[in-house]
Formats: C-alpha cells, sequence, structure tokens
C-alpha cells in the first residue's frame, strides 16, 4: 500500500526515549515534515510486531537499540492535498529506553541527537510532537 494518497490508514510506532532529561529526536529526511524534529520510527510492515517495528524503526535512524517500555499515546496525522488525504498514519508512540549502539543519524534521519526537554520545544519540530508535549510532557520530566 502507497503512504502517499493511501487507501487506507497506514500504521506506525514511534520512541518516546528520555535519558538524563534529554529527548531523542531525529530531523526527518522525508515527508511528511520533512527538514521538522520528531520521535524516531516508521511503518510497521507486515507481519511485524509493534515491538519488533520500534526497535527495527530505532536502529535504522539513529543506530542506537532499545528496550520497550511501554505505550505512551496514540497519535494521529492526517494531511490533505486539494481535497484528496495525501497522508493519514495512526502513530503508536512507545515509551523506551536506549541499551546500546553509538547514535548517528541514518537511513530516514537527516540528522540525530539528544535535546534537554526544556528545549524541545524551541526546535522546528512535527505538530504532532508539539501536541504530545502539551499533553504530557510532565510525565516525562
Amino acid at each position: 500500500m502507497p503512504r502517499e494518497y493511501p487507501s487506507q490508514p497506514v500504521v506506525a510506532v514511534a520512541a518516546v526515549i528520555v535519558k538524563g532529561g534529554k529527548m531523542l529526536l531525529v530531523k526527518r529526511a522525508n515527508e511528511p515534515a520533512r527538514g521538522k524534529w520528531s520521535l524516531p520510527g516508521g511503518v510497521v510492515e507486515l507481519g511485524e510486531s509493534l515491538r519488533d517495528a520500534l526497535i527495527r524503526e530505532v536502529r535504522e535512524e539513529c543506530g542506537i537499540d532499545i528496550e520497550v517500555d511501554g505505550l505512551f499515546d496514540v497519535v494521529e496525522v492526517i494531511n490533505k492535498e486539494g481535497g484528496r488525504v495525501r497522508f493519514h498514519y495512526v502513530i503508536l508512540d512507545y515509551l523506551a529506553h536506549p541499551t546500546g549502539g553509538e547514535l548517528r543519524a541514518m537511513g530516514d534521519a537527516e540528522d540525530a541527537k539528544w535535546i534537554p526537554i526544556s528545549e524541545v520545544e524551541k526546535y522546528d519540530i512535527t505538530n504532532s510532537l508539539r501536541r504530545l508535549l502539551k499533553r504530557r510532557a510532565h510525565e516525562l520530566l
């Protein structure tokens, strides 16, 4: 199924990884939201569990290994263009913590870095991350 102009919503996962008062963010290299900072993650492949997809996506984008702690939030991203749905993602955000590897931007990430939670909103972040922080940032501090 195509991600752009899909026939149904696309299921994706993202990792909320916090360590030492900092949150791991990636700068998106592709649409939607190219050039914006967001949580690492991506689309779940057919036959892949949500946890396995999250572990794979974080490794592919950031070079680190994680352990998944549990579901944190669910967000929906719907972008319309000319009356048609261009992108529709249902994203399950999971809390996770790093267990190894070396942070480096790879794959769909133009950049990856640890950002103090208190400074995340100063970056050009995605609207869905901004909404998540408004609702739940106090739980991450």
